[in-house]
């Protein structure tokens, strides 16, 4: 870190932002290959967690990649970037006490690893949407897996980049066998016990 670099203390903390929200700020990290719901889940999470008086707000990988991510590519460098931006960013959001959603590949482990240390224990919800590759491939919703078979799409996670299944994340979504309501109340479930 640069020495000339001093970062400042603020007056209001964490604890008097979560006050006035009314609960404290997490992170809900999904984690799954494309293709396995992730983004779905999350949206409907989001709308529920709404519907319930709690601050939320998505942070979803195609967005972030249009946006706050666009000089970044898909080598193994730019996605252990695009995942560590994304962590910092959640980190802020929860501190603010916001229930930050994220939905992204986030294919590394250690990426993800990084992202749980920035905050608090208890802070960090790993949520793993453990989908079969064949049944993520079948479904293909923006046509990926078809163009990476292709050779369009070079280090697509699952095809020819690795994906490195969470190894002990707290909750497991069978996304090929829960619905959405179902994945979707096992997070609140989740949640209220916390």
């Amino acid at each position: 870190m640069n020495t000339n670099i001093i970062p400042h203390s603020f007056s209001v903390t964490t604890s008097m932002r979560e006050k006035l929200k009314g609960h404290p700020g997490r992170v809900i990290w999904f984690t799954g290959l494309s293709g396995s719901g992730k983004s779905t889940i999350a949206h409907e999470l989001d709308l529920r967690l709404n519907r319930k008086g709690i601050h939320t707000y998505i942070l979803d990988g195609d967005n972030i990649r249009s946006r706050l991510n666009s000089d970044l590519g898909f080598s193994d460098r730019d996605r252990a970037e695009n995942i560590r931006r994304i962590a910092e960013t959640a980190a802020l959001f929860a501190d603010a006490g916001i229930v930050v959603i994220t939905a992204f590949i986030s294919p590394f482990r250690a990426g993800r690893e990084h992202a749980r240390g920035l905050l608090p224990r208890g802070r960090f919800i790993e949520v793993f949407v453990n989908c079969p590759l064949e049944t993520a491939e079948a479904r293909d919703p923006k046509g990926l897996y078809k163009k990476a078979r292709r050779g369009e799409i070079p280090d697509f996670t699952g095809i020819n980049s690795p994906y490195e299944e969470p190894l002990n994340p707290e909750i497991i979504i069978d996304s090929g066998n829960q619905s959405v309501d179902e994945a979707v109340e096992a997070v609140i479930a989740y949640l209220n016990k916390e």
